[in-house]
């Protein structure tokens, strides 16, 4: 890779890793309003207020978010697909489709918290409120450490 190619690389990379960090606050904070909206009135005003944020978090930060994310790690691999034979990658990358899956999931909720239903349980949410976290501490020790 030249110098020139090589700079553009890092640009990607730290746009990459800022749309993860922007990603993962936003599923781990929708879940915690799961959580706030399972705790308040039905039909209240802070019912409203919840779902309000809900579509808020999820359409103007987290999905963006994924979708840049997923767009940067594919510009990433075009220029280095070196990184597509190494074992602590494909561990990332099957944790990154986990979370997307996840994320997908939260969506599906969303709606059905939106319509004034409380899917699962409080604990449970509070449960999903820490799997993104998991995941992304696996994934920044394949990425930092790379132990395959």
């Amino acid at each position: 890779m030249g110098e020139f190619l090589s700079g553009i690389y890092l640009w990607i990379k730290s746009a990459h890793l800022i749309f993860v960090i922007a990603w993962m606050a936003g599923m781990m904070y929708l879940p915690r309003l799961f959580v706030y909206q399972h705790q308040s009135e039905k039909g209240g005003e802070a019912e409203r207020y919840f779902i309000q944020m809900q579509r808020r978090l999820l359409k103007g930060i987290i999905n963006p978010s994924m979708t840049l994310v997923w767009v940067l790690g594919i510009l990433m691999l075009i220029a280095n697909p070196a990184i597509l034979s190494q074992g602590w990658f494909h561990v990332k990358l099957t944790l990154v489709v986990v979370v997307s899956a996840i994320h997908g999931f939260y969506a599906s909720s969303r709606r059905k918290f939106e319509k004034g239903e409380r899917p699962r349980t409080e604990k449970f949410w509070r449960i999903m409120n820490e799997v993104p976290f998991l995941a992304l501490i696996v994934i920044v020790i394949m990425v930092i450490v790379r132990p395959f």
